[in-house]
C-alpha cells in the first residue's frame, strides 16, 4: 500500500475510528491516543493491507483490541457522553423544548453507559455509527445471532427504562 492509498482507504476512517475509541474509553484523549496507534499500526503494516477487502472493518477491530487492552490495563469501566459527539440543536424549538430535548439525550446516554460491553459495543456501532450486520459482525468477531440479539437486548433495555422514566419519572 502506498501514501495514496492509505489516504484513500485508510484516512478517511479515522473519525468513526475515533468515536468508537471514545466510546468505549470515555476519554477524548485516549481515543485520539488509540486512533494514533491504529493508523500506525496500518502504516508500519502497508506490505499485508493488499489482501484486506474491508479496510474499515479492519480498522475498527484494530481500535476495538487497542481500546479494551487499554481498558484492561488501566482496570476502569468506559463512561462516555453523547452530548459531546452530538450537537442537536435545532433553531426551531423553544428554549423548554430545547431543554426537554437535552434531558432526552442525557438520559438515553446514562441508559447506554450502563448497559453490558457487547451490547453497548453493538449498538454504538450499528445505531450511532450505521454499520451493517455483516460489518459488525466482522469487527466485533462476532457471528450475525450474537450481534442481533445484543442489539435488540440493548434496544428493549434502552427502550423500557425511557418508558418508566417518562411514566414515573426520574
Amino acid at each position: 500500500m502506498n501514501l495514496e492509498a492509505f489516504e484513500n482507504r485508510v484516512l478517511p476512517t479515522k473519525n468513526k475510528l475515533f468515536r468508537f475509541a471514545f466510546r468505549m474509553l470515555g476519554s477524548s484523549e485516549e481515543a485520539k491516543d488509540v486512533v494514533q496507534e491504529v493508523l500506525i499500526k496500518v502504516w508500519n503494516g502497508r506490505e499485508q493491507m493488499a489482501e484486506v477487502q474491508n479496510m474499515e472493518a479492519w480498522c475498527m477491530r484494530i481500535t476495538k483490541n487497542l481500546s479494551l487492552d487499554k481498558l484492561r490495563s488501566q482496570q476502569r469501566r468506559p463512561t462516555d457522553s453523547i452530548d459531546e459527539r452530538f450537537d442537536v440543536r435545532n433553531e426551531a424549538l423553544s428554549p423548554h423544548e430545547n431543554t426537554e430535548l437535552n434531558e432526552s439525550m442525557l438520559s438515553i446516554n446514562r441508559l447506554i453507559a450502563a448497559l453490558p460491553e457487547k451490547q453497548r459495543q453493538v449498538i454504538h456501532l450499528r445505531d450511532i455509527e450505521g454499520y451493517s450486520y455483516n460489518e459488525i459482525c466482522e469487527m466485533l468477531e462476532l457471528d450475525m445471532s450474537q450481534v442481533k440479539v445484543s442489539l435488540f437486548r440493548a434496544r428493549n433495555a434502552v427502550r423500557e427504562k425511557l418508558v418508566k422514566m417518562n411514566a414515573y419519572g426520574i
